[in-house]
């Protein structure tokens, strides 16, 4: 296990195992145990704030965000592979519960445990793969997209205005029409919180490391300093609980108030498969048709955000870790958090990389965390009463600024302009409804990634015979592309030329392209010309031998194919490019 002061074990690279948590609890060393402490500490005051306001987010009552946040810490202790990944509510999946769930726990929860199911069966199947599909262009659309719609979400409750629609574009005008309502102390709290979440923000990325050498009360302050930065929503909350507080003594109270939440644990039982509603029950049938989309939407955006933390932070701190016992984790978690009344959770990167800084060393950090979770809905709910909405706000906007990336639409217009389609359609279509954005997003990727199959690369060069060089792998849509590319080149020529296909690039092949291949030498065999094969790679040699095409030739290299068409036609022919190459035979 790698870790603050700690070597990398060779034990943390061992292959998938069933429980993961044996690889590293028999080597757990006494001098982790401080680190991993603190780390959970620092996690769970930042935890705990967020788990409020992403339950706010969601449109659920406040108590969901604590309800989902222990869990996940337990079980990744157990089943993760990743030391610094912490899973929770987090902004992006709060964002998706309020769009499929109705703003209805019971809705939440079954989501909860269907987006585990359909986890925990992609992680036995190794379905993980199917996530590369979603490219990196549509993620930036999407998560820069979210960061806006979140943020804009959460201006009301800046303002302090109610009655605000959830549809993006129907928030803006109405916000803009009723700005005139804005409740003064609202806003002055939340642009306050939001300036203090920043400054303590900005302050901590400046922080420097105190040098061992440093006096003790230099050292003493630099500590103070990170534990503030790093507890900012902790202390922003409780600094606007204590103002609202003070307010209520006093008999005023200029803030709008998150109200009571039910204290104690969630009860322990089964996700509900119906709801009963004013007139009737809603059967599990038509929850799940209701759900729709969100059932693909909410599962698979769970993966990508849980699998592209762990592999960064991984990648960071110089160990790897297992994608397919990851998926196993998130939806193990969420199966069984459903069963506390927990909405679907995630990995969180605000929270990862508080834990990473904070030096954890194992998984047992999450234990912590989960641990402080329960304590505080044990023994704080009655507190949470008095804070304001505006300070949660706060604390939502405050992280999910970072995530809008305004570098990437400069970078892919240097970089391959061609991606900025999915990325803008992503992004565009995401203000409408975000189901719409990303199924967008994957389909024009999809669609540009089958183009440049169905459109592969391909170089012409001209001399006595004609040189093609396909630039990748040769499969069915490619076919008459090919075709084309050699046709129009060969017989257009004066006189028409010998072609030589050198598929030097080309390492697989399938029964079309071997048709089209066949057609393609009997064609040119009809106007006198005769094809040649050069380079081939010996599974796509095999194919084609074994497919027994008339006139089939091939030789090792382009040079010795060009040497010996010259030959046959005779003259100048012999050498149409520059060679050096050695006569080696010919492979019929």
């Amino acid at each position: 296990l790698p870790g603050p002061a700690v070597p990398a074990m060779p034990g943390w690279r061992c292959p998938r195992p069933a429980l993961p948590i044996l690889r590293w609890l028999p080597r757990y060393s006494r001098a982790w145990l401080p680190l991993d402490v603190l780390a959970g500490l620092a996690v769970g005051l930042t935890a705990v704030p967020q788990a409020l306001a992403y339950a706010e987010l969601a449109g659920l009552p406040l108590q969901y965000g604590l309800y989902s946040s222990f869990m996940g810490c337990f079980v990744y202790c157990f089943l993760g592979t990743a030391k610094d990944v912490t899973l929770g509510p987090t902004a992006i999946m709060s964002l998706l519960v309020s769009s499929y769930a109705f703003h209805e726990p019971v809705y939440a929860v079954l989501l909860a445990f269907l987006s585990g199911c359909i986890q925990l069966a992609m992680g036995l199947l190794h379905l993980g793969f199917l996530l590369d599909f979603i490219s990196c262009p549509v993620i930036k659309g999407f998560t820069s997209a979210a960061s806006i719609t979140i943020s804009f979400n959460q201006i009301k409750n800046i303002l302090g205005l109610q009655g605000i629609p959830r549809q993006f574009f129907l928030q803006v005008y109405e916000m803009l029409r009723r700005i005139g309502e804005t409740r003064a102390g609202d806003a002055v709290l939340g642009l306050t919180c939001l300036a203090t979440l920043a400054g303590l923000r900005a302050m901590k990325s400046r922080l420097p490391h105190a040098a061992p050498a440093e006096p003790l009360a230099v050292r003493i302050s630099y500590l103070i300093v990170w534990i503030s930065a790093t507890a900012r929503n902790a202390l922003v909350v409780l600094f606007a609980g204590l103002v609202a507080y003070s307010f209520q003594v006093m008999g005023s109270q200029p803030f709008r108030l998150t109200g009571s939440i039910p204290q104690g644990l969630p009860a322990l039982r089964p996700p509900p498969f119906s709801l009963a509603a004013p007139n009737g029950t809603v059967p599990f049938q038509s929850m799940v048709q209701d759900m729709g989309v969100g059932l693909a939407v909410v599962p698979l955006m769970g993966l990508l955000e849980t699998m592209a933390i762990a592999k960064a932070f991984a990648s960071q701190n110089g160990y790897r870790i297992d994608p397919d016992q990851e998926l196993l984790a998130l939806g193990v978690a969420n199966v069984l958090g459903s069963f506390v009344s927990s909405y679907p959770i995630t990995g969180s990167f605000g929270r990862t990389a508080v834990n990473a800084q904070s030096g954890v060393c194992t998984p047992a950090g999450g234990l912590v965390t989960g641990a402080l979770v329960l304590l505080s809905l044990a023994y704080l709910t009655s507190l949470f009463y008095y804070i304001p909405k505006a300070a949660l706000a706060a604390v939502i906007i405050s992280a999910v600024v970072p995530m809008f990336d305004a570098g990437i639409f400069r970078t892919l217009w240097r970089v391959k302009r061609l991606d900025l389609v999915p990325l803008c359609g992503t992004f565009l279509l995401c203000f409408w409804e975000v189901q719409y954005g990303i199924v967008a997003g994957v389909l024009l990727s999809g669609i540009l990634l089958l183009y440049s199959i169905a459109r592969p690369p391909i170089k012409v060069s001209e001399g006595a015979v004609l040189l093609v060089q396909p630039g990748s792998s040769l499969h069915f849509p490619a076919v008459e592309h090919l075709r084309d590319a050699v046709c129009s080149r060969a017989l257009a020529a004066s006189p028409p030329r010998c072609v030589i296909l050198d598929c030097g690039h080309v390492s697989s092949i399938d029964y079309t392209v071997v048709v089209g291949l066949a057609e393609l030498l009997q064609e040119l065999r009809r106007h006198g010309l005769s094809l040649a094969f050069c380079g081939l790679k010996d599974p796509v040699l095999q194919v084609l031998l074994s497919a027994d095409l008339e006139g089939f030739q091939h030789f090792p290299s382009w040079e010795e194919a060009a040497r010996c068409r010259g030959a046959e036609l005779g003259g100048s022919r012999a050498e149409p490019f520059s060679s050096t190459a050695e006569s080696t035979g010919l492979i019929q």
